[in-house]
């Protein structure tokens, strides 16, 4: 599918740029992979629709919050958003590696 692939993405969040590396592998509409960063790497599965993913991801640093992910792949280009709670969300953005 279009939306399988590894990309390095970047989280414009109050802590300042966060990067990572998003590995996504659909099956239908879902799909697993994996979020890894300086804060360390977690399996992540979520949803798919079309070009769109979501997922929630868990974070303990600076302090434990869920955190409501949604992107959007179009071509080799990823953008989409960080909803963290009451902090608000957060730009995403990245592009497709492999």
């Amino acid at each position: 599918m279009a939306v399988d692939g590894t990309y390095d993405i970047t989280v414009k969040s109050p802590l300042g740029d966060q990067k990572s590396t998003l590995t996504v592998k659909t099956d239908g509409a879902t799909f697993t992979g994996t979020a890894a960063g300086a804060m360390g790497s977690s399996d992540i599965s979520g949803d798919v629709d079309g070009n769109t993913i979501s997922w929630k991801q868990q974070m303990t640093v600076p302090m434990p919050m869920t955190l409501d992910m949604k992107a959007t792949i179009d071509g080799d280009s990823v953008t989409g958003t960080v909803g963290a709670g009451a902090f608000g969300s957060f730009p995403l953005n990245g592009t497709r590696t492999a």
